[in-house]
């Protein structure tokens, strides 16, 4: 039996285990950098498993590495991330395991990442000594929205010893059970923010003419950004610009000065990032000179574009097609969503994939982020052989690669003239 088989099979048979955790996790939710219970409980598992375990990485993240006990010290090493924060949503899903904190709640399924996670410590822990190199587990917090990736990498999560990939998934709730989507490049876009302020000059409303209508004005800037994407940017490139809120005036018979703009942008790639803010500053200013306002554009970096490696596709697609087959390993749109795995990804090169958790012999679930989102949680057991499969298969290949001969050596020069 292989020994991803051997993960198979022991992921399986933790089925009950990986249930009880999520479970645990979806009743007590912790928002971003507050996951001290979470974290807690990952803590202790790992070191039940005999791993030395570091906690309080980027203020609340958890670090823990297997690896053999006849490790070189050269010896690959591959990241596995677990994200673990929940969101500020009241959930109205009536379940036994529902919310027990009021306005907080797992509506992205980051609660059976963390089960994923501890059960991928358990299978790979007690095979340790089969692996060719190390493993350094990441359990991470507030990933959404909030910098959990960038802060654990701050506290030096990619050292010691650094991570030459990195391999992750998210559950995706709407996606048929045990579907995989693999996928080299772009999976899920950057997402930044754009902040705008509009200055006019307030007055009576009834006395328009002696004002610059901010209202107006800011309006105006908010239809001529919508022509960025359309009329600017490749038809073949996505692109989003979303004005997601516009906060001004505070009496139907004052015309307000001021108006202020907040802004979400998503794309695939650097370039077009930049265009976008850049186009976005450029019509603003100018519609603002065209009425006699003035404003002051702030762009704040979020997260980067999701990437996945060719190399790390293509490791995720041969370990994905070993244990759910061929036909339910597929491709898909990349998706316009965020998601701060991105960090890692940049720094150590690997794969981020989706995982199916939705019934196809029942209702299509809730989406991500509603109050009544849930998932067919059978997909646990295959996100552990999925994840400890391509750690394990990842150094392989790595030892492999070592060992052979230097195919691509200059030949001997010969000692004949």
């Amino acid at each position: 039996m292989s020994l991803l088989q051997q993960f198979h099979r022991e992921a399986a048979e933790l089925q009950p285990q990986l249930v009880a955790w999520r479970r645990d996790f979806h009743m007590h939710p912790e928002l971003g950098f507050q996951e001290v219970r979470t974290a807690r409980i990952v803590a202790e598992h790992l070191r039940t498993l005999g791993l030395e375990v570091t906690t309080g990485v980027g203020k609340t993240g958890v670090v823990a590495l297997i690896e053999p006990d006849d490790a070189p010290a050269d010896a690959a090493t591959v990241l596995l991330r677990f994200d673990m924060d929940a969101l500020p949503i009241q959930e109205e899903n009536d379940v036994p395991y529902r919310s027990q904190t009021p306005g907080v709640m797992h509506a992205c399924g980051h609660d059976g990442h963390t089960a994923v996670g501890m059960g991928v410590a358990q299978v790979l822990a007690r095979h340790r000594n089969e692996l060719a190199g190390r493993v350094k587990l990441v359990f991470q917090p507030a990933e959404e929205g909030l910098g959990g990736a960038k802060a654990m990498i701050a506290d030096g999560v990619l050292e010691n010893p650094r991570p030459q990939a990195s391999f992750g998934l998210h559950l995706w709730s709407r996606l048929p059970l045990n579907q995989v989507v693999v996928q080299p490049g772009p999976l899920m876009a950057g997402a930044d923010k754009v902040d705008l302020i509009v200055e006019g000059v307030g007055g009576h409303g009834a006395l328009p003419h002696e004002t610059v209508d901010a209202i107006v004005v800011a309006s105006q800037i908010v239809l001529a950004w919508q022509t960025i994407v359309s009329r600017n940017i490749n038809p073949t490139t996505p692109a989003v610009i979303t004005v997601g809120a516009f906060h001004a005036g505070s009496a139907a018979n004052v015309i307000a000065g001021c108006a202020e703009l907040a802004c979400s942008i998503r794309s695939f790639d650097l370039e077009t990032r930049d265009f976008l803010v850049r186009r976005m500053r450029e019509v603003a200013e100018q519609i603002c000179a065209a009425h006699g306002a003035t404003c002051t554009l702030h762009f704040t970096p979020g997260v980067l574009p999701t990437i996945n490696s060719e190399a790390g596709a293509a490791l995720m697609r041969t370990v994905a097609t070993e244990l759910v087959g061929a036909e339910n390993v597929i491709t898909q749109t990349p998706a316009m969503v965020g998601e701060d795995m991105s960090e890692f990804l940049m720094a150590a090169p690997g794969c981020y994939v989706f995982v199916g958790a939705n019934d196809p012999n029942g209702p299509l679930n809730s989406p991500h982020h509603s109050p009544t989102f849930d998932f067919d949680e059978r997909m646990l057991s295959t996100g552990v052989a999925l994840l400890a499969g391509a750690a394990a298969r990842y150094l392989e290949e790595q030892a492999n690669l070592h060992a052979s001969p230097n195919l691509h050596a200059s030949p001997k020069r010969s000692n004949r003239s």
